[in-house]
């Protein structure tokens, strides 16, 4: 089958089409991969951000067919449409019984070496590998839809728009009328304000220098959008200089994580929903920590609990209140990935998608 490689570090993807998927075990799933939405944090892992084994394939936010199930799999059966979770829950881990499945304790073990290709076994990222026509994945890691859910649409629940509308709905827990500022316009940001727009935000501001999406980001919610450099003097305008109620961060970066303290209000919240690299320090003061109140969270996976919280996500999309169709800005082939890449690279997209069957598959 076809399949993109990512060899080393900053190296462009080799599709290739003599990789095999393998080692089908007792609770596995094999599926179809009929497409892959492309996530910063791919980036992140082929320019080395986030380490993690070479060779690997990429690509974590799917959806697909299933075509065989491994022993003691009886939550889907071959032919079922899903979506894959990049962030499973197994249900039984002493976070997932405490209700926090975003913290699933499964998701820090090895990752399988479910593709062959030239003499090796290699890694699909973070448990998954989507770029590639099939792939073997968890059971813990599909969750069933209805066949007629385009699966183009269906791919961008399991990782960004979980993230970006799980972080207002379940991290920040966004009051009815209350005001929000989302950083960052990429798939999980123009999420989070739909799904600050779905929770009863009376007031919304999206912030990025790419005014290209302001107008998207409108359309998706967004009362007002504006640019880092518009941002204090529009805070001034909108709430005396106090804040707001909610600042989502959904950049991953330590200055604008700062920037979402300072235009949180005294006592509000601000969420760190994207993901930094390790070493990028976020300097605060003891007092001020103190002396604002304010809550500082993080949100790992928008806190989904993917067998509640992917039906909601559908069932809003079913009713209107949430718009798939706009947050997709390209679509391309496997051929075409590194162009995609490139694309999602430059910021100029909200998602990419990688089509690899016919959404009606």
């Amino acid at each position: 089958m076809r399949a993109a490689i990512l060899w080393d570090d900053r190296a462009l993807l080799d599709v290739r089409d003599d990789v095999a998927v393998v080692g089908l075990g007792a609770r596995d799933v094999r599926l179809q991969v009929v497409a892959s939405g492309i996530c910063h944090t791919d980036l992140s892992v082929q320019n080395g951000t986030i380490p993690h084994a070479r060779p690997c394939v990429l690509g974590h936010e799917a959806a697909g067919i299933v075509v065989e199930v491994g022993a003691g799999v009886n939550d889907v059966t071959p032919g079922d449409h899903v979506i894959v979770a990049s962030v499973p829950m197994c249900g039984k881990c002493a976070d997932c019984v405490a209700g926090r499945p975003n913290l699933c304790r499964s998701v820090q073990a090895p990752t399988p070496r479910h593709f062959a290709v030239a003499g090796q076994h290699v890694p699909g990222v973070f448990g998954s590998g989507s770029f590639a026509e099939e792939m073997i994945v968890s059971a813990d890691a599909v969750v069933p839809v209805a066949a007629d859910l385009p699966l183009d649409l269906a791919c961008l629940i399991g990782c960004g728009v979980m993230t970006g509308v799980g972080a207002a709905i379940n991290s920040a827990r966004i009051a009815p009328g209350s005001s929000v500022v989302v950083f960052g316009l990429g798939g999980v940001g123009m999420a989070a304000i739909q799904g600050a727009r779905i929770a009863g935000a009376a007031e919304i501001l999206a912030v990025d220098p790419q005014a290209t999406k302001h107008a998207i980001a409108r359309r998706l919610g967004a009362s007002l959008a504006v640019t880092p450099a518009e941002l204090a003097d529009t805070i001034r305008a909108l709430t005396g200089g106090h804040g707001f109620d909610y600042a989502l961060e959904c950049v991953g970066s330590g200055a604008v994580i700062r920037q979402a303290f300072d235009a949180t209000r005294r006592g509000g919240t601000t969420v760190v929903v994207g993901v930094g690299r390790s070493d990028d320090i976020v300097p605060f003061s003891a007092y001020e920590l103190f002396y604002s109140e304010k809550l500082l969270r993080g949100s790992m996976y928008g806190g989904a609990n993917i067998h509640r919280d992917f039906d909601r996500l559908v069932k809003l999309w079913r009713c209107g209140k949430l718009d798939l169709d706009t947050l997709i800005s390209r679509r391309f082939s496997l051929e075409e990935i590194n162009a995609a890449f490139e694309v999602v690279a430059s910021g100029e997209a909200i998602r990419c998608v990688i089509q690899l069957a016919p959404a009606g598959a």
